[in-house]
């Protein structure tokens, strides 16, 4: 009779240490999207998990309770088969079983079953921690009490992520979440870390419309136009007028009145946005002023570019080129192992596009690195040294650096090794 008493005991014991691993190991997300498809099982158990300091109250009660049962069963036991020597024997051999039976048997199959073990056992909790209340209320009174002591005094589960957290969530979730769709994700995460002078079309590549021009020229350029939208301004860019998108180059050239004036009514008015601010702020400006292109100025208004809506989907799903885009060559590799680059392509783009690490504190392209590093507009080709990157300029015109080859250091030590 003890001998199958303790047997019992050793079970109920298996059972709630195996519960109690199961119950903290669920995967919460996982637990969320099962209450949201109704499953009942999941929704006692996240009830339990709300007040986990209740659950593991009832589970270290009863645990503890089953395991000095058995332990002064077994007592009884080994006194009766072996006398005084029976004690240390019995501590003994219950401490082996408890420890291969009862603990670490149990957890580590609750570990890595969590779901199949918690939800079913969370009706068995359930009723314990009603039938057990009295004994947890009192129980739960003193613990929480020293852990005020201890200087927590929250005693439900806080499950709201941050975002850093939400990456790591992200970037461990294996084949569950497509690498595609991964790295969507952690791009819309990283919009407000990103400003809009990272990723706009710089002052000096802005192709406009100067209305201080021939008509006939400027219809010429509204033919040939190949872009979505165009500023309008007056000798300069600081003096915008406008912006006229392809719906209103379309209605122009095609009213009989192909005037200045005609041009000036065909335009939406230009929509400003300060040079610093995130990308996710500029993503909702974008859908709260139905806009989907904006003139970048700085603290003084000057113009330092244009940013459309594109640029910021292009952070977000990756480069949108059409067969236009692609005819301009950005990025060209050469055979040695260096790179021919347009200057006035953005650092942040160099770096996810090669796996650079070129410093993006200050200039935000590369031909602002070079002239920050210079301290002045070069006469001639230089070639420097910045960080683990070996430049030298190509080509110069018009006071900009136009084009730069680019080699890693590390790379070009390789080369000349082989």
């Amino acid at each position: 009779m003890l001998f199958s008493s303790i047997i019992f005991l050793l079970f109920l014991s298996a059972f709630f240490s195996g519960v109690e691993t199961a119950m903290m190991s669920l995967n919460r997300y996982r637990l969320k999207h099962l209450v949201k498809e109704n499953n009942k099982a999941a929704i006692r158990a996240d009830k339990l998990l709300k007040r986990p300091d209740r659950l593991l109250g009832v589970i270290l009660i009863g645990n503890n309770f089953v395991n000095i049962l058995a332990a002064s069963l077994t007592t009884v036991l080994c006194l009766n088969l072996f006398g005084d020597k029976g004690v240390v024997i019995g501590s003994i051999v219950l401490t082996m079983i408890i420890l291969v039976f009862a603990e670490i048997t149990p957890k580590t199959f609750a570990a890595l079953n969590s779901e199949k073990v918690a939800l079913p056992a969370s009706l068995i909790l359930k009723y314990l921690q009603k039938l057990l209340r009295p004994l947890v209320v009192f129980v739960n009174y003193f613990t929480n009490f020293f852990m005020k002591l201890l200087g927590t005094r929250e005693t439900t589960l806080n499950e709201d992520l941050s975002t850093e957290e939400l990456k790591s969530v992200l970037e461990n979730s294996g084949e569950l979440i497509p690498q595609k769709y991964q790295d969507m994700l952690l791009s819309i995460l990283e919009l407000d870390k990103i400003s809009v002078d990272e990723v706009m079309t710089q002052r000096s590549e802005i192709l406009g419309i100067d209305i201080k021009e021939p008509i006939e020229k400027i219809l010429i350029n509204l033919q040939n136009n190949q872009k979505d939208f165009l500023p309008v301004f007056d000798e300069s860019l600081d003096e915008l007028r406008g912006i006229i998108d392809l719906y209103g180059i379309t209605s122009f050239l095609s009213n009989e009145d192909k005037s200045i004036e005609s041009l000036i009514d065909s335009l939406d008015e230009a929509y400003f946005t300060p040079e610093n601010t995130p990308l996710s702020t500029q993503l909702f400006n974008f859908q709260n002023n139905k806009k989907t292109v904006a003139v970048v100025i700085d603290e003084y208004g000057t113009v330092k570019g244009i940013v459309s809506i594109k640029d910021v989907l292009e952070e977000i799903v990756g480069e949108l080129a059409t067969e236009i885009d692609k005819e301009s060559v950005e990025i060209m590799e050469q055979k040695d192992g260096s790179y021919l680059i347009d200057a006035s392509v953005p650092l942040r783009e160099l770096n996810k596009k090669l796996n650079w690490e070129l410093p993006i504190n200050g200039a935000k392209t590369l031909n602002g690195l070079i002239i920050d590093k210079i301290e002045t507009i070069p006469d001639t080709n230089v070639k420097l040294e910045i960080e683990n990157y070996l430049i030298e300029t190509v080509l110069i015109r018009n006071n900009m650096i136009k084009i730069a080859k680019v080699v890693r250091l590390e790379k070009e030590e390789e080369l000349e090794n082989e």
